[in-house]
């Protein structure tokens, strides 16, 4: 029963934490207080920010596999192809959330997708860092593996 609670309580750490973090890069941008006028609906640029945060969500939890079993059934290649996917997804959830960060001309409820374009920039960040620990321990297990690392260097 403690289990649960223990993965429930690091759930909502972490959603705390997100939207935290996502609200201080509103915050950092000027972007963070709402329009006059809101816009009800899905615009284009709602739309792209959208498709751009689940791409990167997926790279994340790619990754996180890649980095929780770096050897699967499949070999260590598995785990490296899982680093690189979430690699290529934090970089595009980094630079289309930041690049739509760029051209907005408003804060939430303007249509221009600011509060997806953080979240997308937040999740990318994650993704490249998760990317580059798995990367880092399949290095490090491709070379034990082989007899060349060693602790001494």
């Amino acid at each position: 029963m403690k289990r649960p609670l223990a993965i429930l309580l690091l759930a909502v750490t972490a959603a705390a934490l997100f939207a935290t973090v996502v609200y201080a890069v509103l915050a950092a941008t000027h972007l963070s207080e709402p329009t006059a006028t809101t816009v009800y609906g899905l615009t284009a640029r709602r739309l792209w920010v959208t498709t751009v945060v689940f791409v990167t969500l997926i790279g994340v939890v790619i990754g996180g596999l890649a980095l929780a079993r770096p050897e699967s059934r499949f070999g260590t290649t598995s785990s490296r192809l899982g680093a690189i996917v979430a690699l290529v997804a934090g970089l595009i959830g980094v630079l289309n959330g930041g690049l739509n960060l760029a051209v907005a001309n408003g804060g939430p409820g303007s249509g221009n997708g600011v509060v997806g374009g953080a979240a997308a920039l937040v999740l990318g960040l994650a993704g490249l860092a998760i990317a580059a620990l798995a990367l880092a321990r399949g290095r490090r297990t491709a070379l034990s593996n082989y007899g060349h690392y060693s602790s001494n260097n």
